[in-house]
């Protein structure tokens, strides 16, 4: 019986509904962060040790964990199809996500300090002087945006790869569908990789993580314009996509705003960075009911994302 990576798609999604997003140091993506570390300084060519980092480190990732899928794959279907799926799992995130937006916007209610304290895990700024609508803003479009950069991009890597590789040409190590199942758990590695590089490397006062920044802005484009749809087809709000392209160039990413922008149509609510970018300026803060909306439409469109990805696997 032939291997499909539509299998690994399901385990990686199971694996992730049972468990959640792994949270300590022996998270992959915790070894690989403890590697960027290391670039993590000051360099006499900066750019250049950067753009080395870049192009090195995701290959490696890729390279290793497709070389491990297709070793099991050759002693055992099962084994492949296993591996690939606890690869996709450790590459992607969704629960974990969800869980801890609930957190941040459930906190707003009555503990507003803590609120801001937990928002950290999801946001990269300074919450000390936000409001409580602006940190429930926060929740809900670091939601929105890592549904794009923590689950579309590497799920989609996942299957296209897979169904490219499984149409193309012959493998002569290989059966067919063991090396399109190691190039697709390679495939969602790699962009994890990219997207790992530039959360830790990818500011403007960092000039070694330049191409990180620009690498990750090109990987994430189209995973962040399929956010949208699949976003505003979750919030049974059709016109929301076209709603949102007045604000999608709001934010300096030149992708993250696709997402948030739909996501603020969607539960017609302000999303805004204090200095930044405000998107939907005419609506209201979100509320609680309101933000916990959002995030209920950012599960639905994963749960979407995943069946969306499995069809393509499969055929």
């Amino acid at each position: 019986m032939p291997l499909t990576a539509t299998g690994a798609i399901a385990l990686s999604l199971v694996l992730d509904l049972a468990f959640g997003e792994p949270r300590d140091a022996r998270h992959p993506v915790a070894w690989f962060g403890r590697l960027v570390a290391r670039v993590d300084r000051e360099w006499v060519h900066p750019r250049l040790m950067g753009a080395i980092a870049a192009l090195a480190l995701p290959l490696a990732a890729a390279l290793v964990v497709g070389v491990a899928v297709l070793v099991a794959a050759s002693f055992s279907p099962i084994a492949g199809v296993a591996l690939a799926g606890l690869a996709l799992f450790v590459t992607t995130s969704r629960r974990s996500l969800l869980e801890t937006a609930r957190r941040v916007i459930g906190l707003t209610e009555d503990d507003l300090p803590a609120a801001r304290d937990a928002l950290l895990a999801l946001a990269g700024r300074d919450a000390s002087d936000l409001s409580a609508g602006q940190v429930r803003s926060a929740a809900a479009e670091s939601a929105a945006e890592n549904l794009a950069d923590g689950l579309v991009a590497p799920l989609g890597a996942f299957a296209v790869v897979a169904a490219a590789a499984d149409v193309a040409g012959p493998a002569p190590i290989a059966g067919r569908s063991e090396l399109a199942l190691s190039l697709a758990a390679a495939a969602a590695a790699w962009v994890k990789a990219v997207n790992t590089l530039d959360s830790m490397l990818g500011y403007h006062h960092k000039a070694v993580g330049g191409p990180s920044a620009r690498l990750d802005d090109l990987v994430m484009w189209l995973p962040a314009r399929a956010s949208a749809p699949l976003l505003a087809v979750a919030a049974l709000a059709p016109v929301a996509i076209g709603r949102a392209r007045r604000w999608a160039h709001a934010p300096p990413s030149p992708n993250s705003g696709w997402p948030m922008a739909t996501l603020a149509v969607a539960i017609d609510a302000r999303l805004q960075k204090p200095g930044v970018y405000d998107l939907h300026a005419e609506a209201s803060l979100p509320s609680i009911e309101q933000a916990d909306r959002g995030v209920r439409i950012v599960g639905v469109a994963g749960a979407i994302a995943y069946a969306v990805a499995g069809v393509i696997a499969w055929f």
